[in-house]
C-alpha cells in the first residue's frame, strides 16, 4: 500500500467515529492517504467506525500519528493545506498538486489555532457558507475539498472503463 497518495487526509483529534468511517470510504475512491492524529474520539475497532467504512478499510493506507508536529515533520509545509473557517482563501483557489496535504480539525472545535499559526497563510483556506451559518459535517467539508485537489490533479489513478458498473450512493 506504500503507493504516492493523490493526496494526504489528516484530521487532527477526530471525535466521531461515523465521520472517519465515511472519510476512509472517501479515500479509497480517490486513491488518498488517511492519517490519524490523537487523540482520537473513539477506538480503531469500533463498530460504527467500521459500519460507515464498510470494506474499504483494507484498500486505504491509515497511519496514526502522536502529534500534528510528528506529522508535519514528514512534510514539506509548502504543500500542507489546513481548513480552516474563517480564512480568506477558498478552496478552489490553491494550484493543487499531487501528495499534497490538507489537514482538518476536529468536528467541535476544528483546527487549533497553534495549527493554523504553522501553516502559510496562502494554504488556509475555506468553503464559502451563508454568513449565517457556523459549519458543515467534516465528512461533507472533507469531500468538497478533496474532490476539488483531486479535479486538479486530472482525476489521477482513474480508469476509463465505461462498461465497469459502479454506483455513487450505498
Amino acid at each position: 500500500m506504500d503507493s504516492q497518495p493523490t493526496v494526504n487526509v489528516v484530521l487532527v483529534a477526530p471525535e466521531i467515529p461515523q465521520n472517519t468511517g465515511n472519510l476512509i470510504r472517501l479515500c479509497a475512491n480517490v486513491g488518498a492517504h488517511l492519517h490519524l492524529v490523537e487523540p482520537l474520539g473513539f477506538q480503531l475497532t469500533s463498530p460504527r467506525l467500521r459500519r460507515a467504512s464498510l470494506d474499504y478499510s483494507d484498500i486505504v493506507e491509515t497511519k496514526v500519528h502522536n502529534s500534528i508536529e510528528k506529522y508535519l515533520d514528514t512534510v514539506c509545509i509548502d504543500s500542507v493545506y489546513g481548513a480552516v473557517i474563517s480564512g480568506s482563501v477558498p478552496y478552489t483557489k490553491p494550484s493543487y498538486k499531487a501528495g499534497d496535504t490538507i489537514i482538518f480539525g476536529s468536528e467541535s472545535v476544528g483546527l487549533s489555532k497553534d495549527v493554523v499559526k504553522q501553516l502559510r497563510i496562502k494554504n488556509r483556506v475555506h468553503i464559502p457558507m451563508m454568513p449565517a451559518n457556523r459549519s458543515l459535517n467534516l465528512s461533507n467539508a472533507a469531500a468538497i475539498i478533496v474532490y476539488e485537489i483531486w479535479k486538479q490533479i486530472g482525476f489521477s489513478g482513474t480508469s476509463n472503463d465505461i462498461d465497469k458498473p459502479q454506483s455513487y450512493f450505498s
